[in-house]
């Protein structure tokens, strides 16, 4: 693996619009975000004036920007940080995780209301009418209802970001999530492709078990979201 391809990690929003998912970029050669009703993800070639004003460009009255970045954002004058925290990049392949009573299954755009549902009341990140476009997205239905789900997001270089790993609260303790994690990283490795996940630093208990599972932390991003200002 080349040193060029693992520093895509380092900028993984800018990274992944500009080569395999270049088709869902909207910009240009100062800025690009992914289209609103997937995520609001963005990002900047750097961070001079011109490129902060060429994202202030891509966005209108109240969206959000959320950059993925090595260091933290000074913003300058026009914008708002609404939300600065930090995150854990971590990679590798997750332990096989079987289920003895509950089945695996894709999810669809008949889905989106129960999985806009979930992620509402798990708040694992944005999870918009459209993401379930980014990748495949698996779930564990229970009860007649989406108990647990996750899939993927940005696709930097050789890289796939697994994402919304998220179970219903009711159905906590029986192992979904790490199912989930597994069968979703299988299904990137196939590919010919390497896992990885982005999570809060202060959410520990996520931390720990995704270590547990064989991941490691890669190094921390600043995740930071901007409103313009005006």
């Amino acid at each position: 693996m080349s040193d060029s391809n693992v520093r895509l990690l380092d900028r993984p929003i800018w990274g992944a619009l500009t080569t395999r998912q270049t088709h869902l970029a909207e910009g240009g050669p100062g800025a690009l975000r992914y289209p609103v009703d997937m995520t609001p993800f963005a990002d900047m070639v750097d961070m001079s004036a011109a490129s902060f004003a060429a994202l202030g460009e891509l966005m209108s009255g109240a969206q959000v920007a959320a950059l993925f970045t090595p260091e933290p954002v000074d913003v300058p004058a026009g914008f708002k940080i609404v939300l600065a925290e930090t995150g854990e990049q971590m990679i590798g392949s997750p332990a096989d995780s079987p289920l003895r009573d509950a089945e695996i299954v894709t999810l669809g755009v008949a889905d989106v209301p129960a999985m806009m549902a979930l992620t509402a009341l798990t708040k694992p990140g944005p999870f918009a009418a459209r993401t379930h476009e980014l990748g495949t997205f698996l779930g564990i239905r229970a009860g007649g209802e989406l108990a647990a789900m996750a899939g993927e997001r940005m696709k930097p270089g050789s890289f796939t970001e697994m994402t919304a790993v998220c179970v219903h609260p009711e159905h906590r303790g029986r192992g979904y999530a790490q199912a989930l994690l597994a069968a979703i990283a299988r299904q990137i490795e196939a590919r010919g492709e390497i896992p990885f996940l982005h999570v809060f630093s202060n959410n520990a208990s996520a931390i720990a078990l995704y270590q547990r599972q064989g991941m490691r932390i890669r190094r921390r991003l600043h995740v930071t979201a901007l409103m313009k200002q005006g």
